[in-house]
This record gives C-alpha cells, structure tokens and sequence, in this order.
C-alpha cells in the first residue's frame, strides 16, 4: 500500500471547515478562488507534488456537488476523503483513525471499496447517510452488521469518483461515540450546511441551554482531535515512504 499513484494532483476533500484546517496548517495550503462563483481550491505541495484541498459541506447533497465542481476544475490522480465519523460503540477511543475495507451509502445499499493507501489495516464498513443515528437500538443494529463508524459524504463523494474512474481513498477519525447522542442532535443545528457555524444558532443554544456548554465543548474538543488525526493519517500515506 504505497502513495497515490501517478504525478498528478492529490485532492483531499473535506466536509467541513474544521477538518481541512489541519491541512491547511499541515501542508501551508494557500486558498484560491476558481470560477465566478467563488469556489475555494486551497494549493499546496507535498513532497514536489501539487496537491489541492476542498470543503464541500454535509451530507451526501453537499459532498456530490463538491467533489463534481472539484473534478471539474481540477485533473486530479486521487481523491482522499478525510474528516471524523462516529464511532458505533462507546469503547473506541476519540481519535482512532478508521480505515474502512468498504463504504455503504445507507439510503440505496451500494457499496464502494476504496483504494488502499499508507500502512494501516483495512476492516468493516463505513455507512454514510443523511440522518443522524444516534439511537442505541440502531446504532447496535449497524455494529451486528459489520459498520465500524458513521458519516455523512464518504459514499457520495466515492460513488463520483467511481463514476470517472478515479481512485479514491478515506481517512476518517472518530470524534463521538453513541453515548454522545443527545448532544449530538442539539449541536447539529449549531453548522450550517455548508459546514461553516451557524453563529446565531450557537448563540440562541448558549441562552437556551447553559448547562450543555461542557458536553458541548468536550464535543468540539473531540472533532479537534479526530480532525487533526485523520489528516495526519492522511498525509503520512500520500507521502513517498
């Protein structure tokens, strides 16, 4: 499992501002503007090759836009998703990278098998849906079958990629576990879609709840860490070993 083949461009493609800061950071990303309609590309180089970073917001919508308009504007050689998920038990610990053997998109049952990279293990299946699975019940039901983590765009963005015959991959960290349900539903309204803070919401909740303020902020804490992790996974496999 070596780095992405080819002399092309890496694109690594995330949902939400958070988890791409890391890389921004990581590899000095500079943003630029394509289009009239001021989509952000941000362009940096990795080990003398050209790689290029996005954020196309949540959910499966958002994801398939994102990474079309990327393609679009880009020739890219691989996509690599990275960004946290949600764990389907409450014993992995915040920050265990995910390599998923398999990628489930819930709403159709099709399954994409990603491109190994770097040197981790590959095992179960990642589901990517549009709602929200935060009920114990369901949450089990998933882990009997062979789901490891939960997301949002994976298997959109994968089902794009596919489509045009572009070798992806994906490195996701976990940010939150099952016990973490009720302040997951609470905060999900806090972002926009488009990943960026919905500031007036996140003001209304402090007034509203001031006593969810420390589980809020040990949930911002752990997407930090899981964020900061998957995009150090990701950068150890794509550069030369």
């Amino acid at each position: 499992m070596d780095a992405p083949a080819g002399t092309g461009p890496i694109a690594f493609v995330c949902a939400m501002p958070m988890e791409l800061t890391p890389l921004i950071e990581r590899l000095s990303l500079s943003k630029t503007v394509h289009g009239d309609d001021g989509f952000e590309i941000h362009r940096g180089v990795l080990a003398e090759r050209e790689v290029v970073g996005i954020v196309t917001g949540m959910g499966t919508e958002y994801a398939t836009v994102g990474i079309t308009r990327l393609l679009d504007a880009v020739a890219v050689d691989h996509v690599v998703v990275v960004g946290i998920t949600g764990a389907v038990d409450d014993d992995t610990p915040i920050g265990t990278l995910v390599l998923p053997e398999t990628v489930v998109l819930g709403s159709t049952g099709d399954e994409y098998q990603p491109t190994p990279l770097g040197h981790g293990t590959h095992q179960g299946k990642l589901l990517t849906g549009d709602v929200l699975i935060t009920g114990n019940d369901m949450v089990a039901e998933h882990r009997e079958s062979g789901v490891v983590a939960l997301d949002m765009e994976t298997a959109a963005t994968a089902a794009v990629c596919e489509a045009r015959g572009i070798p992806w991959s994906v490195f996701r960290a976990v940010s939150d576990q099952p016990a973490d349900g009720a302040i997951i539903k609470e905060s999900f309204g806090l972002s926009n879609l488009d990943g960026t803070p919905n500031h007036e919401a996140i003001e209304q909740f402090f007034k509203d709840h001031p006593e969810r303020v420390e589980q809020l902020a040990r949930l911002a804490e752990g997407a930090s860490v899981a964020a900061k992790a998957a995009a150090e996974a990701a950068v150890r496999a794509c550069s030369p070993s």
